[in-house]
């Protein structure tokens, strides 16, 4: 019997249950009702109530099993996928050493856009992974905003009032006029060179997909974080540096005057957002000098002590304060890989050719705090 005609049958059953023991009470109350009848009334209740609680645990049975056998479905369906896709990558990576064309399949389970299938462009869903999910620590990643638009322009700021006076902001109106209303972003190409040796490639495919992907996603959070904290940017990536000299420095008598003083100088509508980027030396030096002995300072968290959340880098060589959400990384979605051999070490390389951008797109909402070391 199939779970639903046992369904039927349950609610045919509850039915006569209900009428059954309307009518037992009724004869009950009836006192010309022989005491047999009454007795028979009860014997066939009782019956049915026997043949329902069957029927009700033969039901949870068949829908229990119906459920486990879903859920194992679903499970190696999940898997299944998660194979087919690891498996799909390694493949694309050893086609690529070995100078193979990639399969459609391939690119199919990649969930690839590439219509022509002919350039070396990774799918997008692994492109996206590689960009998203970094090892190497850069905490730009959790401050500034990321896209991946082609040719992306964007307004320097959201929003302006048909009745103000321009920006309330006097460094911002002066950077509008000079820069304009609008952030233009450009294709600064960055390589990224995975040395990946014999064993690797003839390992388990999530053993050499994991070495490889790690090893690209670190290099393009080293890249993006090198560019934004360079204090001798190259002449194309000069605009992608805090320290490139267009940022205003705050200088004060210490490190923590210097911080204190360059929150103060930022614009209310950008200290309200204002975190603090910063080397954890200084941050040390700060508190034991605030300190002064007592330990428990130590324990209080960075953002209790500076009066902004924290976030470090030895990047950072001069704090950077302002508000991160001026500050944007664009990737161009088109990242294409290529291969080739090292021929002093004989490891095979896969290389990652990405596009990218950052730019502040308001440097008023920033400052570069700044100790004065004078004599």
């Amino acid at each position: 019997m199939d779970l639903q005609t046992i369904k039927a049958s349950l609610q045919e059953l509850g039915t006569k249950i209900t009428k059954g023991a309307e009518e037992i009470s009724a004869k009950a109350i009836d006192e010309s009702t022989p005491q047999e009848e009454l007795q028979s009334l009860d014997k066939a209740q009782k019956a049915l109530q026997e043949r329902y609680e069957l029927l009700n645990a033969q039901k949870e049975e068949l829908e229990r099993s119906a459920s486990m056998r879903l859920g194992n479905s679903q499970k190696n369906e999940g898997g299944t996928q998660q194979m087919d896709a690891l498996q799909a990558k390694a493949t694309l990576i050893r086609s690529a050493i070995n100078n193979r064309p990639v399969t459609p399949e391939v690119r199919a389970a990649l969930g690839d856009d590439n219509g022509t299938g002919g350039e070396k462009l990774l799918p997008k869903t692994v492109s996206d992974q590689l960009i998203r999910e970094p090892g190497v620590r850069n905490p730009l990643r959790n401050l500034s905003v990321y896209s991946g638009v082609t040719n992306l322009e964007i307004p320097r700021i959201d929003f302006t009032l048909d009745d103000d006076d321009f920006i309330a902001d006097g460094e911002t109106a002066k950077e509008m006029e000079a820069e304009g209303s609008l952030v233009t972003f450009g294709r600064f190409k960055s390589k990224v060179l995975v040395s990946v040796s014999e064993t690797i490639l003839a390992a388990t495919d999530t053993d050499l997909v994991a070495h490889v992907e790690r090893a690209l996603q670190d290099g393009l959070a080293k890249k993006e974080r090198n560019v934004a904290f360079a204090k001798t940017p190259k002449e194309k990536e000069k605009h992608m540096s805090f320290y490139s000299g267009e940022v205003k420095e705050v200088t004060g008598a210490s490190m923590y005057e210097a911080i204190k003083k360059a929150i103060a100088d930022l614009h209310e509508d950008f200290r309200a957002n204002a975190k603090i980027v910063m080397r954890y030396s200084d941050y040390l030096d700060i508190v034991e000098k605030l300190a002064n002995g007592n330990s428990t300072l130590f324990m209080a968290p960075p953002e209790q002590v500076l009066g902004k959340p924290v976030e470090f880098s030895d990047a950072a060589v001069d704090p950077v304060v302002g508000d991160f959400q001026y500050s944007q990384f664009n990737y161009d979605p088109a990242t294409a890989y290529e291969t080739d051999k090292d021929i002093k070490t004989g490891m095979n390389l896969f290389v990652l050719t990405a596009h990218f951008d950052h730019q502040l797109k308001l440097k008023s909402a920033f400052r570069i705090a700044k100790a004065d070391v004078t004599p």
